[in-house]
């Protein structure tokens, strides 16, 4: 029984460097989105932690927040709202400035992407990250998607306000949003439905 679990833990470790490699090798763009598809996913799973961390997929997801396709944006933000649940990986996040890359992805287009960026901020939510994670710019957003069409994004952006944030800081932007005449900042992302 242990060595079988052993073999499928080297086997899992050696299919996910696989995955890793075959990122850095390939020159494809379909390629390279097939495997962050793949690597988000793996992400998904505890069991895989260790090895993703191992593989220090949590700076290529990093690295993918700043790519011109949004493709490569989206699962690069899916594999981190995977990640950022790991301390590990949450201090490797808040470490690399993941903060104000994640918080550039709420203007995205895509509600996906936007989704995981309210979700990974959320998750890196700590006593040491609040007041970075809560400035008034980033609750005056979160205040403008309650009000989407959308029910996810309405939902969590509601959720955020409510979990991340003091009554009074919410009361605060809201004030200094109704101080604004037009609606300035961040853009609700298109309908994906």
């Amino acid at each position: 029984m242990w060595r079988k679990g052993s073999s499928e833990s080297s086997d899992r470790f050696e299919y996910l460097q696989t995955l890793v490699t075959e990122f850095q090798d390939t020159d494809s763009e379909e390629a390279k989105e097939q495997v962050l598809a793949n690597l988000a996913n793996f992400a998904y799973d505890p069991k895989n932690m260790d090895y993703l961390k191992e593989l220090q997929v949590t700076d290529l997801f990093l690295d993918m927040l700043t790519e011109e396709n949004e493709n490569f944006v989206e699962f690069g933000m899916g594999g981190l709202c995977n990640l950022s649940m790991d301390p590990e990986c949450r201090d490797i996040i808040l470490q690399s400035g993941g903060i104000s890359l994640v918080t550039n992805l709420l203007s995205s287009r895509r509600e996906e992407t936007v989704l995981s960026a309210i979700t990974v901020l959320m998750n890196l939510t700590k006593p040491s990250s609040r007041s970075e994670i809560t400035d008034p710019a980033i609750l005056q957003c979160m205040l403008r998607f309650s009000l989407s069409e959308s029910p996810r994004l309405r939902n969590l952006a509601a959720v955020f306000l409510q979990d991340c944030c003091t009554e009074e800081q919410v009361a605060q932007a809201e004030q200094q949003m109704k101080g604004q005449q037009t609606a300035v900042g961040i853009p609700l992302p298109e309908d994906s439905s």
